[in-house]
């Protein structure tokens, strides 16, 4: 189940399965909630204000399938009759036909208890949960009557009650909490939030926090757990210079207060709303919750104040929310970290392009699928976009579509039209290929080299292929000589396109994009998609395909450490140890890529000597890791904590 949820990143930052377009538009809500965390109950009425087309003869909400309705209600206090729907859908007939373009008001009053473990809008997502420390209710939960998910926007304005002592976070607080006495007759406080802007104000986090840690003017907060109190400061500076980062880079943000919250470790590794980023609390203090964190708080720009007309254009805010999280590991770290980081973005781009970005919204936003063409793809498309019309006219586009479009929804042709304006280049050509259209360029380069007469130096005739007919881009060619390295552009048009380029040394080696500014299929990255769909299947439970993904890899490159790891976890799963042991030292013997298997491979080994009682062998292993002075994803404390301790394996696994 964890596994599952930290392969969906950013998560999720996602969207809820919901593709089809709304037949009603909420416009706002007005919510009383309280919950009982011994009990893990929630009680709430919500009015919804919504239109609805006129000769629609019932409407559909969104409703967490926990959840009872107890009384529906129109403006005139009449009671309507709804129907619950196997996957949680509310079906509502009105007492009288709608007025075309005039607003309704209905109240729904329900109840539930809400542990997490119930069926909720996404089988083997846990979104809701009323518990102690931490409660939280995420708006895909659908924990209120919803439509349009992430496409809908709407003002919420809401009052709830929570045991005394725990603080509540949503999008705009407005002042202290009052005291009260909660329907169990024991004392509470009442939290007030009113979101007058229109978006996605529906997260609600409670909890026994510790905080606020503070960084810089103040304007961001940190809470946390008792448990994860130590890594309080140290967040708040990463939170302040994100914050800023984003600030500079996307103009000033809807508003300048963020609280940063943190979430139990059984729900989505990340959730956001206007004015709230939430993030696992075991992702607090690790390097990966970095990244994690930048781009669940880039989607206060990309998500929050500008959203997708349709979810055929959520690789708009998806895809820039992480290519805002690259942005970021690119100032801190360099361009180095960049292009590493962009090998990983390219496999989960090409992982499953089979379909057009602009038919999207066809497929369940939790899927697989859906997350690669939105946040990986589309950040590949604004990573192209960049090296295209170069960082300053890519910089002014950004802050024109979020100056022209706050707090709107958007569509793609928008994007290009704002693009177009800002880089003064015609670019129908780029968001065809790239958004209307799948695959990606496999370059092939063909030359010859001729001296020149008169001392004048070498000419080098080339020719460059690759299999898209349709394909139009610029693309630089980077000749290395015994001298000078000469660079040039190449407008590479259809599956052949020369190119000449006059050197003064003799030619070496020619590169095409050197810079990796162009999405483009090779071998390695090949292997990389087969492990990213490898572990998209064990994520699913389907270990059977994913060791058939990660076979693949292997046909592709023999040598790969990371596919034979892999191969060794899903070996481990199966209590098959001698296969397992043999794929981790296959992995020992491999390319070491990335360098982190080698410790890891010696902690598995060393696991499965302890499963089968070897300990002096388990131990040898466990030293061996720690030799590798690599602690990344705390291999090293893992491997020193193994040698005070043989490795017992859960009985739940």
């Amino acid at each position: 189940m964890m596994r599952r949820l930290l392969l969906m990143l950013p998560l999720l930052a996602a969207t809820l399965v919901a593709a089809q377009r709304p037949t009603l538009d909420i416009t706002a809500y007005d919510i009383d909630a309280e919950i009982d965390t011994t009990a893990h109950h929630l009680t709430a009425t919500a009015q919804v204000t919504f239109t609805a087309p006129a000769s629609a003869d019932q409407v559909s909400f969104g409703f967490h399938p926990a959840l009872r309705i107890t009384k529906i209600t129109d403006d005139q206090g009449k009671l309507l009759t709804g129907e619950r729907l196997a996957d949680g859908t509310l079906r509502v007939a009105p007492s009288a036909p709608f007025v075309p373009g005039q607003p309704a008001h209905w109240t729904f009053a329900y109840e539930g208890v809400l542990t997490g473990q119930e069926d909720g809008p996404v089988e083997g997502l846990k979104l809701a949960a009323v518990q102690e420390p931490i409660t939280y209710l995420l708006y895909a939960a659908r924990w209120f009557p919803t439509t349009g998910y992430l496409t809908d926007r709407f003002t919420a304005h809401i009052h709830i009650k929570v045991p005394q002592g725990m603080k509540v976070f949503a999008s705009g607080g407005k002042g202290d909490p009052k005291p009260v006495t909660l329907a169990n007759g024991k004392p509470g406080d009442e939290y007030y939030f009113d979101w007058a802007k229109p978006g996605f104000p529906g997260t609600i986090i409670a909890g026994r926090f510790v905080g606020p840690f503070t960084a810089g003017p103040g304007n961001v907060k940190v809470y946390l757990s008792i448990s994860h109190q130590t890594a309080g400061n140290a967040l708040a500076q990463t939170v302040a210079r994100q914050f800023d980062f984003f600030t500079d880079s996307f103009g000033a943000p809807e508003t300048a207060h963020l609280n940063v919250v943190e979430l139990p470790d059984d729900t989505l590794p990340a959730a956001w709303a206007p004015e709230l980023a939430a993030i696992m609390g075991s992702r607090v203090s690790d390097k990966s919750g970095i990244r994690l964190l930048a781009n669940t708080i880039a989607h206060q720009w990309w998500g929050s104040e500008v959203s997708p007309r349709t979810l055929n254009d959520a690789w708009i805010t998806n895809g820039m929310a992480r290519y805002g999280e690259l942005m970021y590991l690119e100032d801190e770290n360099g361009k180095s970290a960049l292009r590493t980081a962009l090998l990983d973005v390219s496999a989960g781009a090409l992982a499953y392009d089979t379909a057009p970005l602009s038919t999207s919204g066809r497929l369940s936003p939790f899927s697989p699928e859906f997350q690669s063409m939105t946040l990986e793809k589309g950040a590949m498309i604004f990573h192209m976009l960049r090296g295209l019309i170069g960082d300053k006219a890519f910089l002014a586009t950004l802050k024109g579509v979020l100056s022209q479009y706050a707090d709107q929804p958007i569509r793609a042709a928008d994007f290009d039209k704002v693009a177009e304006a800002q880089s003064q280049q015609q670019l129908t050509s780029f968001f065809a290929q790239w958004v209307d259209g799948t695959g990606a360029p496999t370059f092939a380069n063909k030359y010859t080299v001729y001296r020149l007469g008169n001392n004048k130096g070498f000419r080098t005739i080339g020719d460059i292929t690759q299999d898209l007919d349709l394909f139009r881009m610029p693309v630089e060619i980077r000749v290395e000589t015994e001298g000078k390295t000469e660079s040039k552009k190449i407008d590479v048009v259809g599956t052949d396109s020369q190119y000449v380029v006059d050197t003064f040394g003799r030619p070496r080696r020619i590169r095409i994009d050197p810079g990796d500014w162009v999405l483009k299929s090779t071998p390695d990255l090949l292997v990389r998609v087969s492990i990213l769909k490898g572990q998209q299947l064990v994520a699913q439970g389907d270990l059977v395909s994913a060791l058939a993904e990660y076979q693949k890899a292997l046909v592709a490159n023999p040598q790969s450490s990371l596919a034979s790891y892999r191969i060794g976890e899903v070996l481990f799963t199966q209590r098959n140890y001698q296969a397992s042991v043999n794929a981790f030292r296959d992995a020992l013997r491999g390319d070491d890529e990335p360098a982190w298997t080698e410790a890891w491979s010696h902690i598995m080994i060393g696991r499965i000597f302890d499963i089968t009682g070897q300990r002096d062998r388990a131990v040898n292993e466990y030293r061996l890791a720690v030799q590798t002075n690599d602690n990344t994803q705390g291999a090293v404390n893992e491997a020193r904590q193994a040698l005070q301790k043989p490795y017992k394996r859960p009985e739940s696994e």
